[in-house]
């Protein structure tokens, strides 16, 4: 069983569960899916001043911390179970592009050379997490939610507001990819 779940998953299987969410908290009568929204939850309830946008019933909503607290405890059953302690296997080319720009240290799954804690005070370093980090708050706040809520539960539920969110993070992410990110990294 542990060699199935150490194996990649194809994107049909994958895809499919993910799918299934949206009839199921459609059948449940939620309508409101999404990660981001998490921390209004937390924060009604842990800070429930005078603030007009914390002043609503996050209990209704409770089912949704279970839900990050299920992501949270996946991820770290993963990480310890389902590990490979094989180098993460890089494609040729992105590796010599990679060396371009200065990332050689391949022995993680995230580069050193980016993200760590002596990179953060370079100026690379700083405009990729802090900056980084920024966009993708005020953007989610900006949009009104975020990827996962807008794409698979937005667009299943015919929301134009959700489509146009979703083709903005879509495009956003291509321009940060191929533009901006080469741009970055040659700092």
């Amino acid at each position: 069983m542990m060699e199935i779940l150490r194996q990649p998953w194809s994107w049909y299987l994958a895809g499919g569960l993910i799918g299934l969410i949206v009839p199921a908290l459609l059948l449940l009568g939620n309508k409101h899916f999404g990660i981001s929204a998490n921390l209004r939850h937390v924060c009604a309830a842990c800070f429930p001043g005078k603030v007009q946008f914390f002043q609503y019933d996050w209990k209704k909503e409770q089912w949704n911390l279970f839900f990050v607290a299920g992501i949270l405890l996946g991820g770290i059953i993963a990480a310890q179970l389902l590990t490979d302690p094989q180098p993460v296997v890089v494609h040729p080319a992105l590796v010599k592009e990679l060396q371009g720009y200065g990332i050689i240290d391949r022995s993680d799954l995230l580069p050193a050379e980016i993200f760590s804690w002596k990179a953060l005070f370079t100026v690379r370093g700083f405009i990729m997490l802090v900056g980084g980090g920024f966009l993708v708050g005020f953007g989610t706040r900006y949009a009104g939610g975020c990827t996962s809520g807008h794409a698979i539960m937005g667009l299943s539920d015919l929301q134009v507001p959700s489509l146009i969110a979703t083709v903005s993070f879509m495009a956003g992410g291509f321009i940060m990819a191929n533009l901006l990110l080469p741009l970055i990294l040659r700092l």
